[in-house]
């Protein structure tokens, strides 16, 4: 991307957009430009998304807030490639993304990308170390993983405790309390060693202490391994733990 990427950027929404640079250049390391997304209810057209553009610099943890219905999710599914815009363009270290195959989305978000939702998505049949370690056995396949298993075994273990579940690694989800498996979640999205993080909601189904962990531990994985982080939440004190806000209404950046 160069700098009439950039002015595309600031000119693309209503209102004038600040693109962050990079700490390693000047290239943010995720953008989005005229974003667009309609969904339909029966013959109903329903916009969600009405020319959405941002920019998110590398090491940035960034805070996408707004009331229910206005887009928040729709954009940080557009974000993570779960699902393809009507109109506008996506890119990610220089390279779009928005128009690139299944497979190559599957590689993308299994290698470079981390999710965490509001619903843990945790195998109830799995303990909490292999849960952890689910995303590694996808990446390489039976073989290949059951070679390397003893180094990917202490690097989830190491994930663990970062978390505080090293205390948990045999326990399934049933035995876990909400935060805790919020926690095993986050575990799991590091696990590939991404260097984007996109999480939705995440201490939205947790009571306000366990919220405050969650954030804690994002925050300090944010500042000690500069992860950039992007984060859809509908609580302000939850997004002014973070650098920077955008504010989401009526499908527009507000």
């Amino acid at each position: 991307m160069n700098d009439t990427l950039d002015r595309t950027v600031a000119e693309s929404s209503s209102t004038a957009v600040v693109v962050p640079r990079s700490r390693e250049g000047n290239s943010p390391q995720l953008m989005a430009t005229g974003l667009k997304k309609n969904y339909h209810k029966g013959p109903v057209e329903v916009p969600v998304l009405r020319g959405v553009s941002l920019a998110v610099r590398q090491g940035e943890f960034l805070a996408i807030v707004g009331p229910s219905g206005c887009g928040k999710s729709t954009l940080l599914h557009l974000l993570g490639t779960l699902d393809v815009p009507d109109a506008g363009e996506i890119y990610f270290q220089n390279r779009r993304i928005d128009n690139i195959s299944s497979a190559q989305r599957d590689r993308l978000r299994n290698r470079d990308f981390g999710m965490i939702f509001q619903f843990y998505h945790l195998l109830p049949e799995m303990t909490t170390l292999e849960n952890v370690l689910a995303p590694l056995m996808i990446a390489h396949g039976a073989w290949a993983y059951w070679k390397q298993r003893h180094k990917f075994r202490a690097l989830a273990e190491e994930l663990l405790a970062r978390v505080g579940l090293d205390h948990r690694l045999k326990h399934r989800p049933r035995e876990l309390s909400g935060g805790e498996m919020q926690r095993a979640a986050i575990a799991r999205s590091l696990i590939t060693k991404p260097s984007l993080l996109l999480a939705d909601e995440p201490t939205g189904n947790l009571d306000q202490e366990s919220g405050r962990d969650i954030i804690k531990i994002l925050r300090d994985l944010n500042e000690q391994q500069l992860l950039t982080i992007v984060m859809v939440t509908h609580d302000p004190a939850i997004a002014a733990a973070t650098d920077r806000t955008i504010r989401l209404a009526d499908g527009r950046v507000a």
